[in-house]
């Protein structure tokens, strides 16, 4: 079931969210300073791409660097990218087969935010 919710995720969303991911990314990796929340948009984009399966989780140990990133990201990139979940995730809740995608979406919001100090670990 996971490999079928994947496939019609990418078909519907996936593709274009990690496209905004890895703009985000590319962007940040130019700006030399930038380059963590770079490596942060890239592994969301590789989740955004197959989220199904796979969950995020707080990384232990990341403390007050992680929250400092995290509010300059909001303000850079992070809302933006949230917006476009939300829309999409509404876009999504318009059809019955689409609703899993939807609300696949809206639980990408948070780590779309704040995705330092995060870790994508496999679903048991």
């Amino acid at each position: 079931m996971r490999l079928i919710l994947n496939v019609v995720w990418l078909v519907l969303s996936g593709f274009w969210l990690a496209v905004g991911y890895a703009l985000a990314g590319i962007v940040c990796c130019v700006l030399i300073i930038t380059i963590p929340w770079g490596l942060a948009s890239f592994r969301i984009a590789n989740y955004a791409l197959w989220p199904f399966g796979r969950t995020v989780v707080d990384r232990p140990g990341a403390g007050t660097p992680s929250l400092l990133g995290n509010i300059i990201w909001i303000l850079v990139a992070g809302i933006w990218l949230a917006i476009g979940h939300v829309v999409t995730g509404i876009a999504l809740c318009a059809t019955i087969i689409g609703i899993p995608l939807g609300i696949a979406n809206f639980k990408l919001v948070p780590v779309s935010l704040v995705p330092l100090g995060k870790e994508i670990v496999p679903v048991p």
